[in-house]
This record gives structure tokens, sequence and C-alpha cells, in this order.
């Protein structure tokens, strides 16, 4: 069976008149890739305005975990519409949200008795985190890395170290963060070779940081994700987590793990830093939590989460609707067995991509876990040169030609579907990319 069906040349007229309406009213600062309108979606697949259908391999930036309008969610969701909408849980109770975060609870890394709050977005999450930490430490300052991606809200935007332009003009930040380097092994900042460096990376941190200019005993926690998102979908070195988990907690602390992106199974694992064997003692969660609805969860030790009431609260946050569509994801990632599916076509993926690393030199790296796939585009596999024209052609070539494909740190392909998505689903759309990625070298 084929699944991709391009009827008129993309962006079609009824998408360009569209386009042309966005661009009258909607704010300038939403970036695109490139003018995709959707008309409606179901699973891994996509059809625009025009009757055109593609392959989603971006899940919606990661959102939409079990596909686009799963049957299950969308009847969650009608139930839960029929009962009642809204009913602030900062000021009433219901039930849903505490099934729902005892779940979490559950399912989140840690052995100990753990807290929920709830926001709308990724970036609530780091919010809330942000403050928790602080208010529980007596703290002021933070950690975070370069590289990092941690949104746009002013506290969030502070920590965030992905792009100057998610920067420019909005001085002065948050004070007090400090940053460090990730450890991007393909283009170490050190301009060491794993693993020869000894994990320079984490004593860095020690004699260079701690050490000379920010005292440890005033930082409350650092913020990680455990495989970067924005910032190229770098993975760290085996031993980096424990080894900078075992610092932290000699200086009291906290590790705030962001798994906006790479949560929900997005790895194979419920939670990315699970590959690491290590547990934080905070988790991020967003994105793909809800199937596309707009719910965030910051899950935390007890004995962290001491605030009063009223110290922090969101009028939409837990909304009955987003966890009814919460818990019906975790149930069809459960039933479906797709932690399983995400690791076994990644890892399909992962070789695939390795071959063509074989056969075309503009391929630089190839890394991942599951369905999170970064390959990395160079000019030059031997200065390393950024393939930023390159990768512009590669997906303007996948997205007219059927595959729904985005990008990442300055040239890198991301390749992240629902979590649903079948192997011969995946192999039609990477034909197109792989004819994207030739085309590039001609």
């Amino acid at each position: 069976m084929k699944y991709i069906n391009i009827r008129a040349e993309p962006p079609g007229p009824k998408a360009r008149k569209v386009v042309e309406r966005t661009k009258a009213i909607l704010s300038p600062s939403i970036a695109r890739f490139y003018p995709l309108v959707v008309e409606r979606a179901h699973g891994a697949i996509v059809e625009d305005v025009d009757g055109n259908r593609y392959i989603d391999l971006n899940a919606g930036l990661g959102v939409l975990s079990v596909g686009s309008t799963p049957e299950p969610v969308v009847r969650a969701i009608q139930k839960q519409a029929e009962k009642f909408i809204h009913f602030s849980y900062t000021d009433f109770y219901y039930e849903n949200i505490v099934e729902l975060a005892e779940k979490l609870a559950q399912i989140t890394p840690g052995r100990w008795e753990k807290y929920v709050y709830y926001g709308n977005s990724g970036a609530e999450a780091v919010e809330a985190a942000i403050k928790l930490a602080r208010y529980s430490t007596k703290r002021p300052r933070m950690l975070a890395f370069t590289g990092a991606f941690h949104g746009r809200t002013m506290g969030a935007l502070s920590l965030t170290s992905s792009k100057p332009r998610q920067m420019k003009g909005f001085s002065p930040l948050v004070p007090g963060v400090t940053h460090v380097p990730y450890p991007y092994c393909y283009r170490c900042p050190y301009g060491k070779t794993f693993p020869d460096c000894g994990y320079f990376c984490v004593d860095f941190v020690q004699h260079e940081v701690f050490d000379k200019y920010v005292p440890a005993e005033e930082v409350a926690g650092v913020f990680f994700e455990p495989i970067q998102g924005e910032g190229g979908y770098v993975v760290p070195p085996p031993d980096f987590f424990r080894r900078l988990k075992k610092m932290m907690k000699q200086n009291g602390i906290l590790l705030v793990d962001d798994e906006v992106q790479s949560g929900m199974g997005r790895t194979g694992r419920w939670f990315a830093i699970e590959h690491w064997g290590v547990e934080p003692d905070v988790v991020l969660v967003a994105k793909g939590i809800a199937a596309g609805m707009p719910l965030s969860a910051m899950v935390a030790k007890k004995s962290i989460m001491t605030w009063q009431p009223g110290s922090h609260a969101s009028t939409f946050g837990g909304n009955p609707l987003a966890a009814a569509a919460a818990l019906e994801t975790i149930k069809m990632i459960e039933r479906q067995e797709l932690l399983k599916n995400a690791s076994r076509v990644g890892d399909n993926i992962i070789k695939r991509m390795e071959e063509m690393k074989e056969r075309y030199d503009v391929i630089g790296d190839v890394r991942g876990k599951g369905l999170m796939v970064g390959v990395e585009i160079v000019k030059d596999r031997r200065t390393k040169e950024f393939g930023i024209k390159e990768v512009e052609k590669i997906l303007d070539y996948s997205w007219k030609h059927g595959a729904l494909l985005l990008s990442c740190g300055k040239s890198t392909l991301r390749i992240f579907p629902p979590l649903m998505i079948e192997q011969d689903v995946v192999d039609e759309a990477l034909d197109v990319v792989e004819e994207a990625i030739r085309r590039c070298e001609d």
C-alpha cells in the first residue's frame, strides 16, 4: 500500500490562500518550516487543504505520541466534555486529575513518594520547577547547558541556550543562571575525543565553575534534557549523568530532568533518563502526554514540594479534558506496547540512516534512541562544517514529496514520528528522505 499521494504541487492554491491570511493577522514571531496547511490527520497520515497526503515524521513537534486523532482519546475527551469541561483544579476537586497523578507517579523514575503539579505547556512546567527549586533549597542560582531549549517564557528562556534569535531583544533575563557546555561528542566543545577525554565535561563544572566563580552552595538546581532536542538531538556519553548526579548530590543541588520532548515513550522508555539509570529529583512532562491537548506536569519528590497553598497555581492547568486525554494516551501506549514499537522501529531507522551515511558524504553523524533520531548534515565530513543550506534543500524536497520532516540544531534532521507508526510507513517516508539527500549531493 502506498501512503503518500501528492495531487497538487505543494503548497497548493488553497494552502497559499491560508498562508497569506495567516501572515496578515497572526504574530510574525512564529517560525514555520514550510507552508503545510493541515485539513485532517489520522495516525501517522496527514492531509492538507488541497488533498495532498503526507507521512508524519515529526508527530506535531513531538506532541502526537499516539498519532493524530486516535479514536480512544477522542472518545475519552467527548465523554468528559459531556460531564463538564472546566472547574478550576486550583479551587476545587475532581477525580481524573488524581488518577492521572497517581499514574505519573508510578511511571516516572524515582523510588520515593511524589507530588504532581499541572500546567498547560512545557515552558510552564519549567517555570514551576524554577520556583520550586528556589523555594525548596532557599538558593538563588541555577545551572543549565549550552544548546538547551527549555521554553520561551522569561524564566524558561533564561535557561535556554539554543539560538541567539530566541534571546535577542528580551534582556535582562532572570538572573543567576550559569550555562555549561553539553557533552556533544561529535563536536566536543573542548576539542577532546571520547573516551580519552575522561569525562572532562563533568570535571569542567567543578574545576572551572564551582571552584572559580559560582558557589555550589548557592545553586538550587541543574536543568537538563537527557537528549537535547532543539540543540540537535544530542545524546550524551554513557556515564555522563551518573557522574553529574554524584557531583550535584555532594553539593545539595537538585537534578531537574526536562523530558518535555524526550518523555512519554519517545525513546523506547517512559522517560529518556531511564537509559542511564539515573533518578532525578524533578521530572518535567508535556508534549506527548495528552495526544495534542494542552497539558504539562511537574513530578517531584514529596520532600521537595513543600510550598504552601497559593505559592503557585494555574487556572487551566489540570483541565479535565486534557487529563482524560492523558489517561487514555497512557493506556494506549501500554495496551499497544508502543514502547517496544518505538525501540524496534527506531533501531531500524538508525540502521537505515547509518547505511545512508556510508553512501552519502553529507551525513556526518547519526544518533538517537527509539523514535528520537538525529541525522547531522555537513558540507564536509573532515571539517564538519554545518550543512545549513543542504538541510533546507532536504526539508523542502521531502515535504513536497510527502514526508513531513523537521530539523534542529544548526543542521540536523530530526526524525520523531508518532510512537504507533508502522515500519512500512516509515520505510516509504525514508525513501523520500533518501532521495532528498541523494539530490543534495548532485
